[in-house]
């Protein structure tokens, strides 16, 4: 009885995917652009999440220091995490991002909502920093949406649905690298 709802979580899931391929392409081609623009000038990239999305900036992180498919030498990326520094959750990640944050970095946020007030402090942080922001969001992307300046980029994920949405990040952020590692390192072979 569960194998044709386990089914339709792997059909919704590729269907969501194959729909999102042409409207995320640009958003995430500019994404690349920006962290190239900050790994090439010295810069390093914050990254951070709440939830189920802390999970996947700690990933990120790891790809994007260790490597994606192949061997390259170590880009410098710091999943921020909330700390106990006496202060509420919400005010530790924007906190991180002043302490590390300077100018030409990149702040990677990943939301499903956009409505997150840490991860708003932490945008205005960066902003203060005078620090790209890249938002990978849900729906219309919210508050989060609403604060990205021109010179950043918004990756908005067209789905309501937080499990759809975390799908489709995960394979965006398999995308940054990606194309992070081809402009680095040449195309090596076109993706399979």
């Amino acid at each position: 009885m569960l194998d044709l709802r386990i089914q339709q979580h792997f059909i919704d899931s590729a269907d969501l995917q194959y729909q999102a391929a042409e409207t995320l392409a640009k958003p995430l081609d500019a994404g690349v652009q920006a962290l190239m623009a900050c790994v090439t000038s010295g810069g390093k990239v914050l990254v951070c999440g709440e939830g189920s999305a802390a999970a996947l900036a700690q990933y990120f992180a790891s790809l994007f220091v260790g490597g994606f498919e192949r061997e390259r030498p170590e880009l410098a990326a710091i999943a921020l995490r909330h700390e106990g520094l006496g202060d509420p959750a919400y005010a530790s990640l924007a906190r991180q991002v002043r302490a590390l944050g300077q100018a030409g970095d990149v702040l990677l946020l990943l939301t499903s909502t956009g409505e997150e007030e840490g991860l708003m402090r932490a945008l205005h942080a960066a902003h203060e920093r005078d620090m790209t922001v890249i938002a990978l969001t849900g729906k219309g992307g919210g508050s989060v949406a609403k604060a990205l300046r021109e010179t950043d980029v918004h990756v908005g994920i067209p789905h309501d649905r937080a499990a759809r949405i975390r799908e489709v990040q995960q394979l965006a952020l398999h995308c940054l690298c990606d194309g992070v590692d081809a402009q680095l390192m040449g195309d090596q072979d076109a993706v399979a």
